[in-house]
C-alpha cells in the first residue's frame, strides 16, 4: 500500500469525523431541548431515536460527498453543506407548536414521536445525498 493512499484515506475519514461531531455539537445546540440531557441522565427513548435518526441524516449525505467529491476541498465544503441542510431541518421540525409539537412530545419520552423524528432525518438525509450526486 502506497503511503500517500493512507495518508487521503486517514485526511478524509478525519476530515468526515470531525465534521459529524461538529453536527453532534451544533444538532444540541439547535434542538429546544437538552438532548444529552434527555438521553443519558432521563434515559428518554424518545429523545436517543430522534438523535440516533439525526446521526444517520448527516451520515448518509457524508457517505455521498466522501464517494462523490473531486478532491478534499470539494468533499469538506459539501459536508458543510450536508450539515447545515440537516440542522435547518432539525431547526424547523422541533419548533413546531400545537399538538404536532415534537419538542414537548420528545421531552416527554413519546417514543413514536421519536421514531417519527429519526426517520424524517434519515429521509432528509436520503434528498440531501440525492441531491449530491452530481
Amino acid at each position: 500500500m502506497e503511503i500517500e493512499l493512507f495518508i487521503s484515506f486517514i485526511s478524509f475519514f478525519l476530515t468526515a469525523l470531525g465534521l459529524v461531531i461538529v453536527f453532534l455539537y451544533l444538532y444540541a445546540i439547535v434542538t429546544p431541548y437538552d438532548d444529552y440531557k434527555l438521553i443519558f441522565e432521563e434515559n428518554n427513548t424518545a429523545a436517543a431515536l430522534g438523535f440516533g435518526g439525526a446521526i444517520i441524516g448527516v451520515a448518509i449525505p457524508m457517505f455521498s460527498a466522501l464517494v462523490n467529491s473531486t478532491s478534499y476541498i470539494d468533499f469538506a465544503i459539501w459536508g458543510v453543506v450536508a450539515i447545515i441542510i440537516q440542522l435547518i431541518f432539525a431547526l424547523i421540525v422541533t419548533r413546531l407548536g400545537g399538538k404536532y409539537s415534537f419538542k414537548t412530545k420528545i421531552s416527554e419520552g413519546v417514543i413514536s414521536v421519536g421514531i417519527l423524528m429519526a426517520f424524517l432525518s434519515i429521509s432528509i438525509g436520503l434528498l440531501n445525498a440525492g441531491s449530491m450526486s452530481y
